[in-house]
């Protein structure tokens, strides 16, 4: 039961900022630099990002029990080093392609999904299950997963910015810089947790894990949230150009976004200490789904009307960003599982995330393809289509998530 002052909280925080610089260019960047680039069509855009996002996927329960069943006294910090590497090469190859045409291109595209996929997967899970490991008292759980979050979502804002008003160039050397700096921290400041005992298994089976109604429970809620939230992250630039001929403004918008879930962490955090955080988790969602919804009804050029709905919904971020993992923390110390199976945990967690994603990208775009919309085009059911896409099934997912959620046992968890 560790009590972490701030500059702890912060030396732990930090190497969220340059693993930022992975997730937001994939996943709202990629799609249309390689479609209006290179010509690929969504659909092969779409299956490329949920083959690559499946296989890498699978690959997440196996690196948390390798995580898990490593050597008695060592800790997380050697499986965030080796993924630097990975990081760094494959952020560079997706942003940075020869001039190849046809398949090619879509080859490079491939290989270069997977190499920084699995640096991804390599640091994102020993980096959470060495945060799940730091505390399990529940006020510094949140505090804990809050600071990261902050970090990310800062990362997340520079990331936009620079997208924005500079090039990929800079995107992959500020990446670099960040991983470096952000390890540096993490290793010099950042307390060491231990490997006290060896599994004796290869990773904690998953029955073992969804026979817990907890997990289970909070699981479930995770996939449905998840999906919601990826499918307008996907779209995002495709709804801004074509629906409400917002390109130029899309970098201040995404930039609107994260600021108010930067600033929305400390409102959150009070609100689960002075409920749960079930409770502020499912009031976030709420609210969410109030004010997304209206963006199915906003006409072109409706910049103030949609940079309104993008501060709200990015208010609620900061609940999604932050209140699951400490709930899944809660959940392993809950468990009698902390500081033993995290890296289990945190692998099925990591693979459920990236299903998400998959989903998102491999289900809506190769949808709207065969629904007639193309990026750049203009027909009326091709954006009828799109609004549906981006506004009215993200909320119906986020109307089913909420459901679950206030029908859930996880309230007993805190």
């Amino acid at each position: 039961m560790t009590q972490l002052t701030f500059s702890r909280l912060l030396a732990y925080g930090l190497l969220a900022f340059p693993l930022a610089f992975v997730a937001l260019p994939i996943y709202v960047y990629v799609p249309q630099f390689y479609a209006e680039r290179f010509g690929i069509s969504l659909s092969y855009i779409g299956s490329a990002l949920l083959i690559s996002r499946v296989a890498d996927a699978f690959f997440d329960p196996y690196i948390g029990g390798l995580i898990d069943k490593r050597p008695q006294g060592q800790g997380y910090a050697r499986y965030i080093i080796y993924a630097i590497p990975l990081l760094i090469v494959g952020f560079g190859a997706l942003f940075h392609p020869p001039e190849l045409k046809g398949v090619m291109i879509f080859i490079w595209f491939f290989v270069s999904l997977v190499i920084v996929y699995a640096g991804f997967s390599l640091a994102s899970i020993a980096y959470q299950s060495w945060g799940a490991a730091l505390t399990q008292l529940p006020g510094q759980r949140l505090r804990l997963t809050s600071v990261r979050e902050c970090c990310g979502l800062f990362g997340v804002l520079s990331a936009a910015l620079m997208g924005q008003l500079l090039n990929f160039t800079w995107l992959t050397w500020m990446l670099t810089i960040g991983l470096i700096v952000g390890v540096a921290c993490l290793l010099r400041w950042t307390p060491v947790i231990r490997h006290q005992k060896m599994s004796e298994g290869p990773s904690l089976r998953w029955v073992v894990m969804f026979a817990n109604p907890a997990f289970r429970s909070l699981f479930v809620v995770f996939v449905f949230n998840g999906i919601a939230a990826a499918i307008p992250a996907t779209l995002f630039l495709f709804f801004t150009k074509d629906q409400l001929h917002l390109e130029t403004q899309s970098g201040y918008l995404l930039l609107i976004y994260f600021l108010a879930a930067a600033f929305s962490m400390p409102f959150w955090t009070l609100v689960a200490k002075r409920t749960s955080e079930r409770d502020a988790w499912l009031l976030s969602m709420l609210m969410t789904i109030i004010s997304f919804i209206w963006v199915f009804n906003l006409q072109a050029d409706a910049l103030i009307g949609f940079s309104a709905i993008c501060v709200l919904t990015g208010f609620s971020l900061g609940a999604d960003l932050a209140l699951p993992p400490a709930l899944l923390a809660a959940v392993i110390h809950r468990a009698g599982h902390s500081e033993r199976y995290e890296g289990s945990y945190f692998g099925v967690w990591s693979w459920a995330g990236k299903m998400n994603l998959a989903l998102a990208a491999g289900l809506s775009l190769p949808l709207l393809d065969a629904l007639g919309y193309q990026p750049g085009a203009t027909s009326q059911s091709g954006l009828h289509a799109l609004g549906y896409a981006y506004a009215i099934l993200p909320c119906g997912l986020k109307c089913v998530a909420a459901w679950l959620l206030w029908r859930s046992p996880i309230r007993t968890v805190n």
